[in-house]
């Protein structure tokens, strides 16, 4: 405690203040640089690859989303396929054979021609 007296009494108050303050100031921006510093740097790089993975499964729930609508529009068509059929098969089998058949075709090529555009959108 002498020393500082001493200091004050021979240099003066500002110039004893100005040199405690610089201490402090170094001794921030070496506590900065050696410990917050690389803290930060690992952080944001765990946040970088936190947000990547969000994108990846942001991703994957699109492309199951789209599988999902795809197999739903799949069993709509089977089952308006299926209500074809039914239809007829009610009716004279013999008349309708050869028209069952290209109808059935036909709104199979339909369905499938319009499930692949719903894919590939």
């Amino acid at each position: 405690m002498e020393s500082i007296v001493e200091m004050i009494n021979q240099y003066g108050v500002p110039s004893v203040v100005a040199v405690g303050m610089g201490y402090f100031i170094f001794y921030i921006w070496r506590y900065v640089t050696q410990m917050i510093l690389p803290t930060l740097s690992t952080a944001q790089g765990t946040l970088i690859g936190l947000i990547d993975r969000i994108r990846m499964l942001d991703n994957d729930m699109i492309r199951l989303d789209q599988k999902v609508n795809t197999i739903l529009d799949m069993r709509e068509s089977a089952d308006h396929i299926i209500s074809i059929i039914e239809k007829y098969k009610r009716e004279d089998a013999d008349d309708v054979d050869e028209d069952m058949k290209e109808n059935v075709k036909r709104t199979l090529a339909d369905r499938v021609e319009q499930v692949t555009k719903d894919v590939q959108e």
